[in-house]
């Protein structure tokens, strides 16, 4: 039982719970090697710590110009992901997580590149805070990258399945990805089976990359928690 008069435990804000987890990850990083590394404001935060290690290691392959231009900026060497055959590590956050590490990403317009570092890397560790665990995929917009040619038809695809998408924008226009393409954000989706969805709708003509990590699931999660950092494995 806690003292009337003794000091509550600090409430951490997400600013601090980022920082946490993006500390936490240091412990995966391999020696010497090339590290994998995301997109987004919790990834910032472990590039920070990493570029207090960065002597230790060889470098990193970014999944996003945001992210490569922070690396470079604190010393970091990056990589081409066609220099490097494989990665013994992949740390970026997600939007969802569900409890067999699946996740939703692509809120920071980097899935593609995301999906592709993270394809060639032995082990993907997730950080995110306590927030983003959730029992099931589908409440946060789900990302989709796609060619803008195949916008309307796409839209309509998810409406026969009862999702509501609508084209990203950015000042008013269209957001471009770093790969040139637009992005569909899509409500109302109920992701049961995130497997099957996502080998679903990558067949779909037109669609580069859907915002479902479910082949390329984490088998690591750092969560970000008012205790401290609770780690998951999957």
């Amino acid at each position: 039982m806690t003292h009337p008069n003794s000091p509550a435990a600090p409430i951490l804000s997400q600013d601090e719970l980022k920082t946490l987890v993006g500390q936490a990850a240091l412990q995966y990083v391999v020696s010497g090697d090339i590290v994998g590394v995301g997109t987004g404001s919790t990834v910032n935060k472990f590039i920070d710590a990493l570029a207090t290690i960065k002597d230790q290691i060889k470098g990193a392959v970014s999944s996003s110009e945001a992210s490569t231009l922070r690396l470079k900026a604190l010393g970091i060497p990056v990589f081409d992901s066609n220099e490097v055959p494989q990665l013994s590590v992949y740390i970026d956050g997600a939007d969802e997580i569900d409890g067999h590490g699946h996740m939703v990403k692509g809120g920071g317009a980097a899935l593609t590149r995301e999906k592709i570092v993270a394809a060639q890397s032995i082990r993907f560790v997730c950080i995110a805070d306590e927030s983003k665990l959730v029992d099931k995929l589908g409440k946060f917009p789900l990302p989709v990258e796609v060619i803008p040619m195949a916008a309307q038809r796409i839209m309509a695809q998810f409406a026969a399945m009862g999702g509501q998408a609508s084209i990203r924008l950015k000042d008013g226009q269209p957001l471009i990805t770093d790969n040139g393409q637009i992005i569909l954000d899509v409500l109302g989706l109920q992701i049961e089976d995130p497997l099957a969805f996502e080998t679903q709708v990558s067949q779909w003509p037109g669609v580069v990359t859907v915002g479902v990590f479910a082949h390329q699931k984490a088998q690591v999660c750092l969560l970000g928690t008012a205790t401290g950092v609770k780690t998951l494995m999957f």
